[in-house]
């Protein structure tokens, strides 16, 4: 029964993406990837690898496990739910946002001296996946996605925060290890996927009664049958005078 409600690929494709990540994270500690080989560095042309490789690697345990949780439940709901562009959105998600991540400019917001950083981790692509599943229901209006929609902003609307750098909230002795040009690059390439493919898939069904023209020979055959076997239903129903307390202020006088 399951075999028909889940699609196939919404269960291989985050054990495989879970795989990988946990492959690179393990030649990590091996040695394979020292300092910010791999990584992404924005605007030199070393860092371009790190489009393919950088989501594969992570700093730390803590890290890797902070992003495997939702990338196994924000590729299940859009491989479940979007299977017609579940690849596009993911390939072209994971690509263009590291893209957009190494062309803008590593610049210390309160300072404006720019920053050597080297970006790892695949937060990027749970910001892609995050706001495509929100918007695309948004975008398509239909009851079904839009409850994805909101089950993505319950368990992580607090993402949001996550666009913005640390330091505004926060007095920090050093400069933040979270990179928060990633989530914004992934948040925006997320919209721009949703709205692309907003007319792929399932979108609102609108019925066929629900135009304002709608008219059905065979259900005006049946209603006017109906009328004509039932014509009691339409009598014009009695009404229970109203009360006059004229006629009962003796009545009420003599109490």
């Amino acid at each position: 029964m399951l075999k028909n409600i889940i699609h196939k690929k919404a269960i291989i494709n985050p054990i495989l993406m879970l795989s990988v990540m946990w492959l690179g994270f393990f030649l990590q500690t091996m040695g394979f990837f020292s300092n910010c080989t791999g990584a992404i560095i924005p605007l030199l042309p070393e860092g371009l690898l790190g489009i393919i490789t950088s989501p594969l690697l992570h700093g730390n345990l803590e890290h890797i496990i902070g992003n495997s949780i939702p990338i196994a439940i924000l590729m299940f709901l859009l491989y479940q739910f979007y299977p017609l562009v579940a690849n596009k959105v993911f390939l072209l998600g994971w690509v263009s946002t590291g893209f957009l991540l190494w062309i803008l400019p590593p610049i210390d917001i309160f300072t404006g001296d720019y920053m050597y950083t080297c970006t790892i981790g695949a937060s990027g692509i749970v910001y892609v996946l995050a706001f495509f599943l929100f918007f695309s229901g948004v975008f398509k209006w239909n009851m079904k996605l839009l409850t994805i929609s909101l089950l993505v902003v319950l368990y992580y609307g607090s993402l949001v925060w996550g666009m913005m750098p640390e330091e505004l909230f926060y007095n920090l002795q050093e400069p933040s290890k979270i990179s928060w040009q990633a989530h914004l690059s992934g948040a925006i390439i997320g919209v721009i996927l949703a709205y692309a493919f907003k007319q792929v898939g399932d979108k609102k069904k609108k019925y066929i009664w629900e135009f304002p023209n709608y008219y059905n020979e065979k259900d005006d055959k049946l209603w006017q049958e109906y009328k004509e076997n039932h014509p009691e239903d339409f009598l014009e129903l009695p009404y229970k005078k109203s009360d006059d307390i004229w006629e009962y202020l003796e009545e009420i006088r003599k109490k």
